[in-house]
């Protein structure tokens, strides 16, 4: 497999935390967790998507998902002591994330932030993340990625 090292997967090395790397044709067109699971062949539950969003101080918020759901904004804004949160702006991301759309981890953001997880993933014995640029994916054990990040484990979807 022929790829750069990305800060997630340098990361991961340096903690000595077991993954693997799922590589796949990328759509430029079409970067949806969906699109994801079928070129990966992973079912959808496992792959999990990674929002930057902002709350009303600008703060960043990281929150992972299901790609088969959907962000619950008023809860991730009550759990994490926000007045609100929305998505932050595309035009925003790499600024804010050192990432770009489709290419985002939870893991190598180098700005402060509160970090969560829907806590679904306490069912998953494994997760796909984005190792940091479109095409390529960490699989991962959900338990090491939620210690390594400190991730709050929380119901933040939309039931």
């Amino acid at each position: 497999m022929n790829f750069k090292k990305t800060n997630a997967i340098r990361e991961l090395d340096l903690a000595h935390i077991n993954y693997e790397l799922f590589s796949y044709p990328v759509d430029e067109n079409d970067l949806s967790a969906i699109n994801v699971a079928i070129k990966t062949g992973i079912d959808i539950v496992h792959i999990y998507k990674t929002l930057a969003l902002l709350n009303e101080k600008k703060e960043l918020i990281i929150a992972c998902i299901s790609g088969s759901d959907e962000i619950d904004l008023k809860k991730l804004a009550k759990i994490s002591n926000s007045k609100k949160v929305e998505l932050l702006p595309l035009n925003d991301l790499t600024k804010f994330t050192g990432y770009i759309r489709g290419g985002c981890s939870p893991i190598g953001i180098k700005k402060k932030h509160q970090t969560f997880i829907d806590m679904n993933v306490l069912n998953r014995n494994y997760i796909l993340i984005s190792a940091g640029i479109r095409g390529l994916q960490i699989k991962i054990n959900p338990t090491d990625l939620i210690k390594y990040l400190n991730m709050n484990i929380e119901d933040i979807i939309v039931q």
